[in-house]
């Protein structure tokens, strides 16, 4: 995405950056690195699910849905690096500078939404090795190993090794999705129809189509974003153009997921009129569906690329919230300005409170997954994510409008317009979200 800043001149204002004289550094493909994370973590079984059963539901028509969905993203990714980028502190740092509301927001959110989280990613990343190894243990016995080994991964690796591995894994998924976009065979002529804006003309179709835009890739993990571009060593403005190459690719990559996963929807389930169920099972009667069209091998394929999508948005939350968690207690426990230094030099990584909130997202969610997941805790969860994004797309509007960023690094009309149109999509679904809670079971 191009510079939305809209500035391009030196700041005439007495902010300056932390550092008045970054070594610019030209965008550079050998400088990937957040990007794919942030990919990685952000499209999760569920998205694939999703747009799958939209290319069900409408064949092509919402593919330029999909795409508008990873532009809104980049958007925000954007300026969550630019926030870290240009001043120096941590998206925290910011939050908490804007009042103490902030601050109970996000503990309440990371408490109950790692909670819940913790158990369906499990779950998630379980159902495609159960199906690939149905006589070894059963889906509990895998969610709750798939949970161990994430735990032990992150905790005992940095930064460095776990962008390497969730790469790796990234090249799993995208050989997949795009495979399997081919085999189908795509009309390619309805494909490039269905960039044209339309609306289905189906019931609920202007929340449907809402819904496919604001669930291409991510929620927390965009927030993350900023946390990961830290880590990787970029904490001046000298990394800001390789940034936003970075996050191009994040959702250059999320785009060919999604548009891959709605060619499948179109062709295998449109034209023949089957339906799958939502959630990760859909995914599992996708592989039934291929084993009988294309054979096993095709099937199990598509299985192991199922497990890698789930497998990196566990992993990748782990690590991601875990950063995060460990920036608010260093933030709220002394009382000092958080900054981009410290994440970058790994000491977030080794703290009692990232391992802490790791153990978090580990061994609670492991009782749920034994004994249900308790009503009003899930209703709690649904109304805590649907606002979360609207809250991101808010403050950082709010950070990037005001003294806290240097002039030069401040919001243009581009990106206000961008973040605008973030914030009342995601409120606008935030709202249904609370609407179609079971409220009158809740009480």
């Amino acid at each position: 995405m191009a510079d939305t800043t809209g500035n391009t001149g030196p700041s005439t204002e007495t902010e300056a950056t932390h550092d008045p004289n970054p070594t610019h550094r030209k965008s550079s493909w050998r400088h990937i690195g957040p990007g794919i994370v942030v990919a990685a973590t952000g499209v999760g079984a569920g998205d694939l699910v999703a747009t799958l059963i939209a290319g069900s539901n409408f064949g092509y028509t919402l593919l330029w849905a999909a795409v508008l969905g990873c532009l809104v993203k980049i958007s925000l990714a954007e300026a969550a690096g630019r926030w870290h980028l240009s001043t120096g502190r941590t998206l925290f740092d910011g939050w908490a500078s804007l009042g103490r509301w902030t601050t109970w927001f996000f503990v309440v959110y990371v408490v109950i939404w790692g909670f819940v989280y913790g158990a369906a990613a499990m779950s998630s990343s379980a159902l495609p090795l159960q199906a690939l190894f149905p006589d070894v243990m059963d889906l509990k016995a895998w969610a709750v190993a798939c949970g161990l080994v994430g735990l032990v991964f992150v905790w005992f690796n940095k930064y460095a090794v776990f962008e390497k591995v969730m790469t790796v894994l990234v090249g799993v998924m995208f050989v997949v999705t795009v495979y399997l976009a081919i085999r189908v065979t795509p009309n390619l002529g309805d494909a490039f129809a269905g960039l044209l804006p339309v609306l289905p003309d189906e019931k609920d179709s202007v929340l449907n189509t809402l819904g496919l835009i604001g669930g291409v890739g991510g929620t927390i993990t965009l927030a993350a974003y900023g946390y990961w571009v830290n880590a990787k060593g970029w904490t001046d403005t000298g990394w800001m153009k390789v940034m936003r190459l970075d996050n191009r690719v994040a959702y250059a990559t999320t785009g060919i997921f999604v548009v891959a996963m709605l060619f499948v929807g179109a062709e295998l389930l449109h034209s023949a009129n089957v339906a799958i169920a939502s959630g990760d099972k859909g995914l599992i009667q996708l592989g039934d569906i291929l084993a009988d069209k294309y054979g096993t091998a095709t099937a199990k394929f598509f299985l192991i690329g199922f497990f890698a999508t789930s497998f990196t948005s566990l992993i990748g939350v782990w690590h991601g919230v875990s950063l995060m968690f460990a920036d608010f207690v260093s933030r709220y426990r002394d009382r000092e300005q958080a900054s981009g230094e410290a994440v970058a030099s790994g000491e977030r990584e080794r703290s009692w409170p990232f391992r802490a909130y790791l153990l978090w997202l580990t061994f609670p969610p492991i009782v749920l997954l034994f004994q249900g997941q308790p009503f009003r805790l899930i209703i709690l969860y649904g109304v805590l994510g649907a606002a979360f994004l609207p809250f991101l797309a808010g403050t950082l509007m709010w950070l990037l409008n005001s003294s806290r960023t240097p002039r030069e690094w401040r919001n243009g009309a581009l990106s206000n317009a961008m973040l605008v149109l973030a914030g009342l999509l995601f409120l606008v679904l935030c709202v249904k979200q609370i609407w179609d809670q079971p409220w009158s079971e809740f009480f």
